[in-house]
């Protein structure tokens, strides 16, 4: 029985490695979505079309589809190995849409996604691992959200959530709108902004990043993976900031340490507008030890007591409970035997003062109160 348990867990992590291999193929595209068939496929990405393209894909397909009005669609879905790659990937598509001045704002559940943009002639939405870029080819634009929609029921949600980092952006409602996420990076090159002070950061793809713009100013979350990475790298950004105000070269507007966070605002109007930005990032503390938890032996021992005590409690109520349930039904019987009892008494006294025995009060009998127990003279 242990071996063959042993052989099962062999062959789930087997399979849970596999699973995230390149070489896994991905479903393919359906053949028919909705009102639409398909008509043409590729599953070699190019430049052009890849919107994952910052990351290495799992699996890619971009397909033509028509409709039965001559319409056409092209849908292109790429499958990355985490959700946060998918974000990752909408993110910066969002950017580059930005830049062409489309109508790109990411909202949650665009498209029956977890979260997408649309511009004038396309929509994108991620949702799971996936990143799903449908565009309008010929015919009603309503085609796109429509096409989109059904898509969408027949992928995975996965968690079904934005990036941690993203939520705890100051004002999240408009923030997320523009944010630009970096998933374990090792430069942020990607984020194209011109300041040398991040030269100082060095992530090792054990962090994360979060750009977002409020009017004039941008913030930037630096999440790293380690208190001993974020220290190391607070070190070297406050040493970075001091050089460029002694060239007199740009720096930010205000930089500070939140956590493991390290908190940058350029282009504010003034230090106190960037300060107080600064001020609405919440860090969410979370101890990861690089090795064992030296307060383990306390831990356990913690636990241990609360859950004796727990169980004490639990114990002491149930037999205070049953105590007074004993108590009321034994007074309730005792009261039930006590009466019957008193009945009794009061019935045998009703015929005898002897003590139940049964006595003749002969000085009492007469012909005036009862004649029929008196005996009669025999002849």
């Amino acid at each position: 029985m242990r071996l063959i348990f042993l052989l099962g867990l062999l062959l789930a992590f087997g399979s849970s490695a596999l699973a995230d291999t390149p070489s896994e193929p991905d479903r393919p595209l359906p053949t028919t979505i909705g009102n639409f068939r398909q008509v043409k496929t590729n599953t070699s990405p190019s430049t052009e079309h890849d919107v994952g393209n910052a990351v290495e894909p799992l699996a890619y397909q971009l397909s033509e589809y028509a409709g039965t009005k001559g319409d056409r669609v092209s849908v292109e879905i790429v499958r990355l190995r985490h959700e946060a790659q998918a974000y990752q990937a909408l993110s910066l598509a969002a950017a580059t849409a930005r830049g062409n001045t489309w109508r790109n704002d990411i909202v949650p559940n665009l498209g029956g996604g977890t979260a997408g943009f649309a511009t004038e002639v396309e929509l994108v939405f991620f949702k799971g691992q996936h990143v799903v870029k449908v565009k309008n080819l010929k015919g009603s634009p309503a085609n796109v959200n429509e096409v989109a929609q059904n898509l969408s029921a027949t992928l995975d949600k996965g968690e079904g959530d934005i990036p941690a980092l993203i939520k705890h952006l100051p004002q999240l409602e408009e923030t997320q709108k523009n944010a630009i996420f970096l998933n374990s990076f090792t430069n942020l090159g990607l984020l194209q902004l011109d300041q040398p002070v991040l030269d100082a950061v060095q992530g090792g793809g054990n962090a994360d990043a979060a750009l977002a713009t409020y009017g004039p100013s941008k913030i930037l979350l630096v999440e790293f993976n380690t208190p001993q990475l974020a220290t190391e790298n607070d070190k070297r950004i406050i040493a970075r900031i001091q050089e460029l105000w002694r060239l007199g070269q740009p720096a930010p507007t205000a930089y500070r340490r939140v956590g493991n966070y390290s908190v940058f605002v350029f282009d504010a109007p003034d230090e106190q507008t960037a300060k107080q930005l600064i001020d609405q990032v919440k860090y969410e503390q979370v101890v990861q030890w690089l090795g064992e938890n030296p307060n383990i032996l306390r831990e356990a021992e913690k636990r241990y007591v609360n859950t004796t005590l727990g169980v004490l409690v639990a114990v002491l109520k149930a037999s205070g409970y049953a105590a007074l349930l004993c108590l009321g039904v034994g007074g309730l019987i005792g009261g039930l035997l006590f009466s019957y009892r008193r009945a009794q008494q009061k019935a045998a006294t009703a015929y005898s003062d002897a003590g139940g025995m049964l006595r003749l009060n002969l000085d009492e009998l007469s012909a005036e109160t009862n004649p029929s127990r008196l005996l009669r003279d025999r002849n």
